[in-house]
């Protein structure tokens, strides 16, 4: 499949404007292209699908409408705040949450929720913690609600402010918006605000719409419309020398291509708010994402690099910190903020390396003939004389595939080329010609 993004006029389901598809074999177009849903990769969560020369009946059209306005959120944000208020004034032995329905209750409402599951005597500090009470959406290609750690988050948060950032714009990071909001209601020296942009509606129960957008990341789709597309204009604008900056946390799972367009969006607009000085600059940004997409993000933001600091989460099995060899997590911090302003902690073993002028992990060793250093994985590479480069630890150089692979590998695939555009040496994934 390439991606032709978004397409002026392109039909709407349930998650915003669809996205261009057209299918392709060996480098060429092949067949009709064709809108899809932009956030639901899987046809299950978001059966959309649309011919783009299809001729649409008003039948249809009216008929899709409906179902659209019928799978929107049953309560407005407007609607949850008023309910929010509501609740807050309730005592400790009324306050009930529905876990399933991902629902505040009110006490009129117990009766429709009787044969559900639901949490009583919800306190103040678990309505301040949201996505600690909500259940994490975990499908992989949609919403993939991996939540940081602790360890990640309080990092993360004290390397902004050590960076002298005032204002962060929180795309699809539920957690870090939380632990801003939380110091700012405890400490009153404390100035740092947030915007939380996600598509998960429940959010809307707990924030204010200047804490909250509804966004889609994948087609920078404001379900709010104009008014939420202004209360983000208004949170980038910079006044009194406040400096914002974009912390992104997309599912691994979603197009690159996709994301980079929104995130360029969400930058273009910065820039808008700014006429002086931001002409030619990029909003400071931090893209989190797997250290294997490398190529890909530098295809669409050739400024960024990527840190070594390994991003944790709380509910995912494999990407944990602390673990040793391939188990530890792939996830990496993608900045366009000079890297040698990004200090990694020593006590976790990072260090300073003098020639590649940034911090790395304590496996990653500098290789002398790549002058750099070279490993993405936190494992220690060794350097292949004929490859010309580093490889990881566990790769051997096979004189049939002429390159380094693992040990157990069978040659004969190597001549089966990239499926976008038919050349060896990359998987479609990292094709070039996808950007």
């Amino acid at each position: 499949l390439a991606l032709f993004g978004p397409a002026p006029g392109a039909p709407s389901c349930p998650h915003g404007p669809a996205l261009l598809f057209v299918k392709t074999s060996q480098g060429k177009e092949e067949g009709r292209r064709f809108y899809a849903c932009s956030a639901c990769r899987d046809r299950k969560d978001c059966n959309f699908f649309q011919w783009e020369d299809e001729k649409v009946s008003e039948t249809r059209l009216a008929a899709r409408e409906e179902y659209n306005r019928n799978h929107q959120p049953s309560f407005t944000h407007r609607q949850n705040l008023d309910r929010y208020k509501n609740f807050v004034l309730l005592p400790l032995s009324k306050r009930r949450f529905c876990q399933e329905c991902q629902q505040l209750l009110l006490p009129a409402e117990w009766e429709k929720h009787s044969d559900h599951q639901f949490l009583c005597n919800i306190t103040t500090t678990q309505l301040k913690s949201p996505s600690q009470l909500l259940y994490p959406l975990e499908n992989k290609k949609t919403n993939a609600q991996y939540l940081f750690t602790d360890r990640s988050c309080k990092f993360l948060l004290n390397l902004l402010i050590d960076l002298g950032f005032r204002r962060v714009l929180s795309v699809g990071t539920p957690r870090l918006h939380e632990m801003i909001q939380s110091k700012a209601s405890q400490e009153e020296e404390f100035n740092v605000r947030s915007l939380l942009l996600d598509i998960d509606f429940r959010y809307s129960q707990f924030y204010t719409d200047d804490e909250f957008c509804h966004y889609n990341m994948f087609n920078h789709h404001f379900f709010g419309g104009e008014a939420a597309r202004e209360t983000c204009r208004k949170f980038l604008y910079e006044e009194n020398g406040e400096r914002v900056v974009m912390v992104a946390d997309p599912p691994f799972g979603g197009l690159v291509e996709a994301l980079a367009s929104s995130f360029k969006k969400l930058m273009a607009m910065w820039r808008e708010t700014e006429k002086e000085g931001h002409d030619n600059k990029e909003m400071p940004m931090f893209w989190i994402f797997p250290y294997f997409f490398e190529s890909r993000i530098l295809d669409f933001f050739p400024s960024f690099s990527m840190m070594d600091y390994q991003v944790d989460y709380d509910n995912h099995a494999l990407y944990k910190h602390g673990k040793t060899g391939r188990r530890q997590s792939p996830v990496r911090i993608f900045t366009n903020l000079t890297p040698s302003t990004i200090v990694l902690p020593e006590e976790e073993g990072y260090r300073f390396c003098t020639v590649c002028q940034r911090y790395v992990s304590s496996g990653n060793q500098h290789c002398e003939i790549c002058n750099s250093c070279t490993s993405k994985d936190g494992r220690q590479w060794k350097h292949c004389v004929l490859c010309k480069k580093c490889v990881k630890p566990s790769w051997f150089h096979c004189s049939n595939c002429n390159c380094c692979t693992l040990q157990k590998h069978s040659c004969e695939k190597t001549d089966v080329g990239c499926f976008v555009c038919g050349k060896a040496g990359h998987k479609r994934s990292a094709c070039p010609s996808l950007s």
